[in-house]
Formats: structure tokens, C-alpha cells, sequence
């Protein structure tokens, strides 16, 4: 399949100037966008990231799309916060739109913001609040005579939304699931359950069989968030080597792939993902509060550190608006520089507006 945005030369402007900088945390792309783009209108996050789809949703396809991205990518345009606390607001942007989370970015982030001096540069941590759109996220950064490197970061609180759904997946059968959230919902489903190996079959087969998982999931299931239905929808699924259900490995390291979005690849272990899981796990008695493990990438291998520092109620945030105890997860790893890029525009160009092949 093909999508192009053939209609996009109407409101692309031919003087059109695009500056970013390139980053990858774990192999996972960050376009960081710098200038160029259109300043989104409203009050709260939300009300941007509203704004920006009905208003400008043509950029997000210009740099996400190809030639100038490709299916996979992903970006984070700055903004400004709403929340007094926040030093600084992003929304996250791919290939079908825009995320509520991406804990990839915001390690990525945390490094960009110290570095290009828009926070203050503490010893041997910088401190970052960056406000998303399911809520402010506190990344602690790794500095060190001005060089920056580690970034940890304290999520929102998650915590499990349902266990063990029946959905029916094609080819497969019937399937159990559970739903986590970690600022973004996923679905989570053994790769034996779906007759695949994360090791031996294809990543593109996993793909498949996750967003079919995905799918069903949004068919069967009616999502709610306590903050704003604007939270409440499965990002995707989240295909693992059965690690949410025990420690299955000699040092307790677990892999995933994660598939979101429309069939986007995490090329990382997934960080909203990592802090489900973390939730996950520490619901299902599998990670104690504390106690760290790595989770690990099946596209690439790289690694997140994460644990549960502590418990907090969440008000209405279960099935049928129940109380729900969530864990606040911390997720550690480390992003780097690819390079910096100025996106201009041809209005002839039949192509102007990007195309994904797929």
C-alpha cells in the first residue's frame, strides 16, 4: 500500500524552511524539530496536539513520511508547557499521528535540553520536567564536565488496565492479552501465544501478527482515562518473550518488540512500553519495588534499564472506573547524535506531500 498527501502543496508554503536535529536512543529515531514549523494554538497540551492535527497535520506528513523520512520515524516538536512545574512541553508525532507518550524521546530529550543550554546544567545530574501529553515526566541527566550521557527518567504512574482479554487473532485463534498502561496503553501477549519466536522468525511477521493483536483489541475493548479521553486508545502491542509472567533468564534480562501506531516498528526496547511492563510485572509478582531489570530490544538488541520506585493510587483509572494501585517506573538508557537536517520544498514537486510504500 501507498499513501501520499498529494494535497499538501495547498498549504505548504514554497519559502518553506525546516531545521532539526537527527538523535536515535536504542536505534529508535528522535527528529527533534527547531524551526520552521507551525507554533500550535490552544491552552493545554492536549489542546495543541488537537490543534496541530486539524491545522497542520501536512508538516508532521512532510518530515515523517518519505522522501524525507520513512515509515518508522518519529518526532518531537517543542512547545510551550501549561504546567508551571515543566521546564519544557513536547508532542510526539509518527507515521498515523501523534503519541501520548514516548519514553525514547524523552532520554533523548533530557540530553538535547542540557546540551543546547535550554535548562540549567547541573553536577552530576540536570534535572528535566518535560510536559507530554499524558502528564509532566522528570528526566534525570548524566552530566559531567559539559558532557552529557545516561538518561534515567520517573514516568507517569502506570498500571494495569485488564488481564488475560480474550481477542481473536487471524491465523492464530484465540489469544489472551493483557493491557498496560506506561503513559501510552499497549497490549502484551507472549510470543508463544502467537506461534512465533522473537529470536528465529521475522520481525516483519511479528509485526504482522501484533497489530492484528492490536486491532482486535480495539474492537473488544472500551478504553477510558482519567485525565481526558484523549489518553483512552491502544497504541499498540507489544510482543514479548514471556517475561511479564516470570524472570526467564539467567540475569533477568527480558526482550520485547514493540509494534505501534500504523505497524511502526520500535527499532528500541520501547520506553512507555518498559514502564507498562514494569507495571505489568510488578502486578503479576514478578520485579519487586526496586529491584532493576533489563529489557531488551528483538530488533536490535539495546537495552533499557527500568524498576518500580514506589506505589500510588490512581483514582478511576480501572475497568469500569475503578481505583487502581499504580507503580511509578523509572527507565534508564542513552541517546546520541545522528546529525542535523534543513527540509525545504519545491511546490512542482508531485510528491511534495510524502508517500509511505509499504
Amino acid at each position: 500500500m501507498t499513501a501520499t498527501t498529494m494535497d499538501s502543496k495547498k498549504s505548504l508554503p514554497s519559502d518553506l524552511k525546516i531545521t532539526t536535529t537527527e538523535m536515535h536512543t536504542g536505534g529508535e529515531p528522535l527528529r527533534i524539530i527547531e524551526s520552521g514549523y507551525p507554533k500550535p494554538e490552544g491552552v493545554t497540551i492536549l489542546d495543541k496536539r488537537a490543534w496541530l492535527r486539524a491545522h497542520a497535520d501536512d508538516y508532521r506528513k512532510l518530515l515523517m513520511f518519505e522522501p524525507r523520512g520513512h515509515y518508522d520515524m518519529y518526532g518531537a516538536l517543542l512547545v510551550t508547557p501549561d504546567l508551571p512545574e515543566a521546564d519544557i512541553g513536547v508532542i510526539f508525532m509518527h507515521n498515523e499521528g501523534y503519541s501520548t507518550m514516548c519514553g525514547h524521546g524523552v532520554i533523548a530529550l533530557g540530553r538535547y535540553l542540557v546540551d543546547r543550554g535550554l535548562v540549567a546544567a547541573g553536577n552530576p545530574e540536570a534535572r528535566v520536567i518535560i510536559q507530554c501529553p499524558c502528564g509532566p515526566v522528570t528526566a534525570h541527566v548524566t552530566h559531567s564536565n559539559g558532557v552529557t550521557s545516561d538518561v534515567r527518567f520517573t514516568n507517569v504512574p502506570s498500571y494495569v488496565f485488564a488481564l488475560d482479554v480474550k481477542v481473536e487473532v487471524p491465523g492464530v485463534g484465540e489469544v489472551a492479552v493483557d493491557i498496560s498502561y506506561g503513559g501510552a496503553f499497549y497490549g502484551f501477549v507472549p510470543a508463544s501465544r502467537l506461534g512465533v519466536d522473537l529470536k528465529t522468525d521475522s520481525v516483519s511477521k511479528v509485526t504482522d501478527l501484533a497489530f492484528a493483536v492490536t486491532q482486535a483489541l480495539k474492537a473488544k475493548v472500551k478504553l477510558h482515562h482519567p485525565d481526558s479521553p484523549d489518553l483512552a486508545f491502544i497504541y499498540g502491542t507489544i510482543v514479548t518473550d514471556g517475561g511479564d509472567h516470570t524472570i526467564n533468564s539467567t540475569d533477568g534480562t527480558t526482550t520485547n518488540i514493540c509494534v505501534f501506531a500504523e505497524k511502526e516498528v520500535d527499532r528500541s526496547p520501547c520506553g512507555s512500553g518498559v514502564a507498562a511492563r514494569v507495571a505489568l510485572q510488578y502486578h503479576r509478582g514478578v520485579l519487586p519495588l526496586g529491584q532493576k531489570r533489563q529489557f531488551r530490544s528483538g530488533v536490535t538488541g539495546s537495552e533499557f534499564t527500568a524498576r518500580a520506585l514506589k506505589t500510588v493510587e490512581v483514582k478511576g483509572a480501572g475497568m469500569e472506573g475503578k481505583d487502581v494501585i499504580a507503580i511509578l517506573p523509572e527507565v534508564s538508557g542513552r541517546a546520541f547524535y545522528t546529525g542535523s537536517n534543513t527540509f525545504t520544498v519545491e511546490t512542482e514537486d508531485p510528491l511534495v506531500g510524502g508517500f509511505l510504500p509499504r
